[in-house]
């Protein structure tokens, strides 16, 4: 969905009784209970019928995590695998699906690459962050191509009433160091919120054995804007714009070397990325009746990446540029109906140096939504239509039940969704140049149909939820024999995949700590040939405590990973790994917060992926032990 995180309470806070109680335009980011992404309308979290995970800034200021990704692990059935600390190349999995997918929201906006599908999350600076949700469970019925495993939407910084500066410095092991900058205020009227970030860090060395040239350390460096602008012209009317922009350089090992098709050779490396992640829209917010609400935004996505090596004139161009629009209706037909009509498009441009026979697509589609809200029971039911340049048309539903049990202090949620990715611009169009991979332009979408079940409650001050679901994915796009002679291989439609599992979720005080516990048991299964998907590990753990001493406020986090496999064929193994976070903080005064973090405390060497050079095994390695200090001050004006 193209929405502003600006004014998305705004636009639906008419659609429920709670909500109507905020009446400041962007009041429901800022409250925990209230969730927007799974049903494309501000809800309590409750109410959502998918399964959803929220993130404020409170929480992200208290768990001090390093990037989203590393929050993005405290999630039930989320799994992230990455090429060796921070700033590497790195993959989401929901739910047991792959990279490519789950779609990525910021502010509203696509943020993922034509060319290989994946957004770049690792460039994601904290600092700017105002609030993560997390919707796990097949949702092209409201979002479109990417959403077989879920949707993860990033909302950046917002301003309140009055004003607020903020300046933030932060120093650490390897070289680390981290500044941000911010200012934000407004009135009844109007809000906006201005942040920049520098982050930078010399980095490990991410490899093993290889080359001479991959022994050095990998740095990594990210500066960072964000700006945000709403304005309340009447009660009836509201507008307003949203612009993030991030941009670096990153260094990675390539262990393999340059390969030399004419001596068959190959030669070392020193490469590093170039990389501008931005996102910018701008929204029209009318009220037209008591019981219609209309909305309109359009924006732009920039997915730029540029690599380039020191040993060598190699130097590679892939660079999305995205133009979107959105029209968002929502009707309250009464007190127990309501729909949620609305309309998307958006076109992808590709501008890159391998030659490509296309490079640019557009996707438009319809969808309608009606939900049922009643004593005994509710329903949700919807329909999307979208049609694209390349693989035509494509519909996709969802629908739930919700029925209270226990005197409603227990609601049981059975659901239905399908989803469904369009296949990249390298799968369709990659040319055949030599690297032993062509593209396939007959390639046919992905398609997934989730069932599941959720139970979820409250109890003696404990939330708690768990959910069981199967998710069969079909028309799974891999690779296949084109030419035996030259050995090259083609994208193909060829794999089927189960995954089905159980997640656990609790929140609650223990005896003046705050504990959160996340637990996944899942089975990602390749129904071809039976083996486990790679990278996914079967078991995951995570629980946070917390607790405030006065002035003072401490934490731990553990995490517990299960072993996994790296390839198709489950004979290469990735160990299973525990990890011990601490973390402090103090509140010095009224302007002044001091934290620190030791992140891996029992120095723990694991890794969350492995590569093979001359026919031995290595693994990525993660980093070790690191220590964090922070100041945070936020003046009084």
């Amino acid at each position: 969905m193209k929405l502003s995180r600006l004014a998305l309470a705004a636009v639906l806070l008419p659609l429920t009784s709670q909500a109507e109680e905020f009446s400041e335009p962007g009041d429901a980011l800022k409250l925990p209970p209230l969730v927007i992404t799974s049903g494309r309308v501000a809800e309590p979290l409750s109410k959502a019928t998918a399964a959803t995970s929220v993130f404020t800034r409170e929480d992200i200021d208290r768990l001090q995590p390093s990037s989203i990704t590393e929050l993005l692990t405290r999630v039930p059935g989320v799994q992230v695998v990455q090429n060796g600390g921070r700033g590497s190349t790195a993959s989401v999995l929901i739910r047991g699906t792959g990279n490519t997918q789950s779609l990525v929201l910021v502010d509203g906006q696509r943020i993922g690459s034509a060319s290989d599908g994946g957004a770049s999350l690792q460039y994601l600076s904290i600092e700017q962050i105002e609030r993560v949700e997390v919707v796990r469970g097949s949702r092209s019925a409201l979002y479109g191509s990417d959403a077989i495993g879920g949707v993860i939407q990033i909302f950046t910084r917002r301003g309140e009433q009055g004003l607020q500066p903020r300046l933030h410095l932060g120093a650490g092991s390897n070289n680390t160091w981290e500044r941000s900058l911010g200012l934000a205020g407004g009135d009844q009227q109007t809000r906006f919120s201005l942040n920049t970030s520098l982050d930078e860090t010399a980095g490990i060395d991410r490899t093993g054995p290889s080359f001479d040239s991959d022994a050095d350390h990998d740095a990594y460096r990210n500066k960072a804007l964000s700006f945000n602008l709403s304005h309340q012209l009447n009660e009836q009317l509201e507008t307003g714009l949203s612009v993030l922009d991030q941009r670096g350089r990153s260094e990675f090992d390539n262990p393999f070397g340059r390969f030399d098709m004419a001596t068959f050779q190959s030669f070392p490396q020193q490469p590093s990325s170039d990389f501008t992640l931005s996102a910018a829209s701008g929204f029209v917010d009318a009220q037209l009746s008591d019981a219609w609400n209309s909305r309109l935004e359009l924006g732009h996505s920039e997915n730029r990446q540029q690599s380039q090596d020191k040993l060598s004139d190699e130097h590679n161009v892939f660079n999305t540029y995205r133009d979107s629009a959105s029209w968002l209706n929502t009707l309250q037909l009464n007190d127990s109906h309501s729909l949620l009509l609305g309309a998307d498009w958006y076109e992808d441009q590709l501008h890159s140096t391998t030659a490509f026979d296309q490079q640019s697509r557009w996707n438009q589609a319809a969808f309608i939504q009606h939900r049922f809200q009643g004593e005994l029971f509710s329903t949700e039911l919807g329909l999307r239509h979208d049609q694209n340049q390349q693989f035509g048309s494509q519909n996709s539903w969802n629908t739930a039940v919700t029925v209270p049990l226990a005197d409603s202090a227990i609601d049981l949620i059975a659901s239905y969704s399908e989803g469904f990715r369009a296949p990249t611009f390298n799968e369709l169009y990659w040319p055949n140049d030599g690297n032993g991979y062509i593209g396939n332009p007959d390639l046919e979408p992905e398609h997934s149909r989730n069932y599941e079940v959720q139970l979820r409650g409250e109890h003696w001050d404990t939330r708690w939820s768990l959910a069981a679901y199967r998710n069969e994915v079909r028309d799974l796009i891999s690779t296949e024999l084109y030419d035996p002679i030259n050995y090259i291989y083609r994208a193909v439609n060829l794999n089927t995949a189960r995954l089905q599992g159980l997640e656990l979720s609790l929140e609650r005080n223990v005896l003046g700590w705050r504990a959160s516990a996340n637990a996944s048991l899942l089975d990602p299964r390749d129904t071809e040939s039976g083996h486990t998907l790679p990278r996914r590990a079967r078991r995951t753990l995570s629980l946070d405590l917390d607790r405030q001493f006065g002035a003072f406020g401490v934490g731990a986090t553990w995490q517990a990973i299960n072993s996994s496999y790296d390839d198709v064929g489950n004979t290469r193994r990735i160990a299973g790994y525990g990890l011990l976070g601490l973390r402090g903080s103090w509140q010095a005064s009224d302007e002044v917060t001091l934290d620190l973090k030791l992140s891996n405390a029992l120095d723990k060497d694991y890794s969350r992926a492995l590569y093979a050079y001359q026919r031995v095994n290595y693994a990525y390695q993660e980093e070790g032990r690191a220590l964090l200090f922070g100041f945070t001050w936020t003046p009084n004006l």
